[in-house]
């Protein structure tokens, strides 16, 4: 037996609702914003709602229900409204599986992801940009850990050979970056952290490192500096390319030269690069301008110079990007660029979603140009 009663108020909301649901052997009453006054729902007694359950509930069809979930224009608003409403108290979530036998899709997002050394929260910036953007939609995103010193392929072979994901988010982009040749050719769509160079047109969203290194080297001599050390990427990477261009432009352009960091790399563990740094500073030539790509290599740059005896702002400067204000807090005299990385992970997540949904992909393309915030007195 079943009873539901409700009224509607200027909104078309549902201010009650009583029913005595045989299907679950309990009474579920709802208030305008969608609690239960009872304090029991279905879901909380181990059984997993469906369309079926949503259907039973309203007295609506299934198809009506699925109609309803999906937005469908047919579908009135009011109707949409209270279906939406028992869903969210049923805790209503579409079977993956359901849904793939029926669309073919997974509404899945998957998000390939370094798990290497990580002090200033570029996973949470960029995991909560996109999270942001798929909050409206179908999708849900999953993360897929690897580490870069074993095989790149590894995780987007999986995805591929399972089916795991409609699409795809990668980082570390090469300019020949045999990821992106194997998605583009399965024809598996998917967005990059970074620029390839190699013929294939294809969604990203990047940061221009060569303007970055360009306008560091200004600064720095600007400050009187001439030798200057530049803290680059690995030279597999793409951004290695363009960060190289804009620093070796910088020196032609304002008269600075070069002072090598032999082997050091952003991907270098921090406790060499504090070392290779203290030795730096220490020999009888060091810089008196440091320019660095990875605001967590910063900080083990100034543990570095400080440890040689050396003070920053006066016998050096350091310029680094940086995604929040942390390295200012630590150091005021640092000269920071601003690099968005949550503003990256939107950009990332709806050029993915259009890309899913056949979206020109030279149109899919964006690059973050750097910020410069004003500088305290030091």
């Amino acid at each position: 037996m079943q009873t539901m009663m409700y009224t509607v108020g200027k909104k078309g909301v549902w201010l009650f609702l009583a029913k005595i649901d045989s299907c679950f052997g309990a009474t579920v009453m709802m208030d305008d914003l969608g609690r239960s006054k009872a304090g029991v729902t279905p879901a909380a007694l181990n059984e997993r709602p469906t369309l079926k359950t949503i259907a039973y509930m309203t007295g609506l069809g299934i198809t009506t229900v699925s109609r309803a979930l999906k937005d469908a224009p047919d579908i009135g608003a009011e109707t949409k409204e209270r279906v939406r409403l028992i869903a969210q108290q049923l805790g209503y979530q579409p079977n993956r599986a359901g849904v793939r036998l029926r669309t073919g899709k997974t509404n899945v997002i998957a998000l390939v992801l370094s798990i290497d050394d990580e002090i200033l929260g570029f996973t949470s910036h960029i995991v909560r940009g996109i999270t942001e953007v798929l909050a409206g939609t179908p999708y849900h995103l999953v993360v897929t850990p690897h580490s870069f010193e074993k095989d790149a392929m590894i995780p987007v072979r999986y995805i591929l050979d399972t089916g795991s994901a409609d699409g795809v988010i990668i980082s570390r982009i090469e300019p020949e970056d045999p990821r992106v040749r194997l998605m583009f050719e399965r024809k598996l769509p998917f967005v990059t952290h970074g620029r390839s160079d190699m013929g294939i047109v294809h969604p990203f969203h990047d940061y221009d490192n060569e303007a970055y290194t360009y306008q560091a080297v200004e600064k720095l001599v600007q400050k009187g500096r001439k030798r200057i050390a530049l803290l680059s990427p690995q030279s597999r990477f793409s951004f290695y390319v363009h960060s190289r261009v804009g620093f070796e432009r910088g020196l032609a352009d304002f008269g600075a030269h070069e002072v090598s960091m032999g082997r050091i790399t952003s991907e270098t563990p921090l406790t060499e690069v504090r070392a290779y740094v203290e030795r730096m500073m220490r020999s009888s030539d060091p810089p008196d301008g440091i320019i660095s790509v990875s605001g967590s290599s910063s900080i083990a740059m100034m543990a570095g110079i400080e440890a040689a005896g050396k003070r920053l702002g006066v016998d050096v400067d350091l310029v680094s990007k940086q995604a929040t204000d942390i390295l200012n807090w630590i150091r005021p005299e640092i000269y920071t660029a601003y690099e968005d990385i949550r503003q990256a992970g939107r950009e990332l997540a709806k050029a993915l979603i259009a890309s899913i949904n056949g979206a020109d992909p030279a149109s899919l393309q964006s690059v973050a140009q750097p910020v410069w915030p004003q500088r305290r007195n030091t």
